[in-house]
């Protein structure tokens, strides 16, 4: 299969934004790509960054104007997209939702957000309720994919639940970057926890992971901090954790890359980590906290 990667920066202008990812999206269909990721809220600025309550009219239910936009261009180039869409669910209830287009352009299914971060300059819970899907891969003429978002991305077993209930790959819609004033050895130590993490679900899970962030700087409208500087590095992980191909931190860049979808089922062999899975005693997994 060949999986197109659209890394791209975001400006204030909504429209303009949506018109350069039609435009991405195209380019890598031209090239090829059968299923087109895009990173996390992709048609806005990041604007978590500030609590602020006249930013709830930028969501849009589903199906709404993005699911038709889209869906209209994957019709028409006959690709699977998958999108990142800040979804009123009904009043004061927002979610924080990937949406799977299939190649007729219809909804193939949707994944809400289920880990919602509460930090400086991310402060998704004041817009999103946590998501009451669960963790169900999403059917498509590809295949069964495994869509989380972002934050979702440092749990083991968000990916875990995915690949046990059928998944055939992993894909993470993503906006994480750096606070400018964090020092360089910092960077490095996140950017690595990042990449890492998401190699390790892949080797865990037997199952390639595709991860599309947002690139380029975003200030912070409060000016409490300032600002995040998203990092890119866009990658696609192999079954055992191989990079096949990454993005640098500060460019807009489009890739396909393609990928061997049989290769899960012979690491898996080689690998058989859920048949040696401890099942009967892993029931404490549920718990808050072991005291």
């Amino acid at each position: 299969m060949k999986v197109g990667l659209i890394q791209q920066s975001a400006t204030s202008d909504i429209a303009a934004n949506k018109h350069r990812l039609k435009e991405n999206i195209k380019s890598a269909a031209a090239n090829g790509a059968e299923l087109v990721v895009l990173q996390e809220l992709h048609n806005s600025l990041y604007f978590c960054q500030t609590e602020d309550t006249d930013i709830f009219d930028l969501a849009e239910p589903i199906p709404g104007p993005s699911t038709t936009e889209f869906g209209q261009l994957a019709k028409d180039l006959n690709i699977v997209i998958v999108l990142s869409l800040f979804e009123k669910r009904a009043p004061g209830l927002y979610h924080n939702t990937a949406v799977v287009l299939e190649k007729d352009g219809t909804i193939a299914g949707k994944y809400r957000k289920m880990h919602i971060p509460d930090d400086p300059a991310y402060y998704e819970k004041f817009y999103f309720t946590p998501g009451d899907i669960g963790f169900k891969p999403i059917e498509t003429s590809l295949g069964k994919l495994g869509v989380l978002v972002c934050w979702d991305q440092w749990y083991p077993e968000a990916a875990r639940l995915m690949a046990l209930a059928g998944a055939d790959i992993l894909i993470y819609p993503t906006a994480i970057g750096w606070e400018s004033t964090d020092a360089d050895d910092e960077k490095s130590r996140q950017l690595g926890a990042w990449v890492i993490s998401q190699r390790g679900h892949a080797v865990a899970n037997g199952l390639h992971v595709i991860s599309v962030n947002r690139t380029g700087y975003e200030p912070d409208p409060s000016g409490q901090t300032n600002g995040i500087t998203f990092w890119g590095n866009s990658f696609v992980a192999g079954p055992q954790g191989e990079i096949l191909w990454q993005a640098s931190n500060d460019k807009e860049e489009i890739q396909v890359v393609e990928i061997d979808m049989k290769r899960s089922e012979q690491v898996r062999r080689w690998w058989p980590f859920f048949r040696d899975r401890r099942i009967d005693a892993f029931s404490d997994l549920t718990k808050r906290f072991i005291d």
